[in-house]
């Protein structure tokens, strides 16, 4: 089972929002089989570079710059900022929250905010929660599992087929390699904790 320190080095949390979140990460590791180290590990190092070590549980930007895209769902005026990023992996775009929506039982087009509020100092238990498992959802939907079983966590992360798998996870979670940096840190961080 996931150890407070193992989330907390991983996603380079402070020990008070790792500790917030600790049960409903553990929730849903457990659901969506994120269950050995590699898996635990590049889901956090990613979930820590989005979430900003476990603090955003929003984006920060309006959402406006997601107006009128219909890669994403936004058909509606107004679709950008009402479904911008939220949760730890920043599920963004309605038709990702209806997706999301069907997968988890909870209706987060009606109910955006369900899915993170700004950051996790102002998240109820339900916001956590949502936040947690909806990146789950994604990783899973994603099949990340079968990318990080790729990675042998016995050898360097920057190099060889490690780096390759790690860029895909990557791309398949933000599109691009935006953070790699950053994400590459955090497993590294954490990768002591999961040898």
């Amino acid at each position: 089972m996931l150890t407070l320190g193992q989330l907390k080095e991983a996603t380079c949390s402070k020990s008070a929002y790792a500790s917030q979140f600790l049960p409903y990460v553990i929730a849903t590791c457990d659901k969506f089989s994120i269950n050995t180290p590699s898996r635990m590990l590049n889901f956090l190092a990613q979930v820590g570079h989005e979430s900003g070590g476990l603090f955003y549980t929003e984006e920060l930007a309006s959402g406006s710059a997601y107006e009128g895209r219909k890669d994403l769902g936004n058909t509606q005026k107004g679709d950008g900022v009402r479904f911008k990023g939220r949760g730890l992996i920043q599920i963004t775009g309605k038709a990702n929250y209806k997706a999301v929506s069907l997968a988890l039982g909870t209706d987060f087009v009606a109910n955006p905010t369900f899915l993170g509020g700004k950051n996790v100092t102002k998240c109820n238990a339900i916001q956590l929660k949502n936040a947690a498992e909806s990146a789950g959802w994604f990783w899973n939907s994603r099949n990340l599992n079968a990318l990080a079983d790729q990675i042998d966590i016995t050898k360097n992360i920057d190099t060889g087929n490690n780096l390759v798998v790690f860029k895909k996870i990557t791309k398949a979670i933000n599109g691009g390699y935006n953070g790699l940096p950053d994400r590459l840190n955090r497993y590294k961080a954490g990768l002591t904790y999961f040898l």
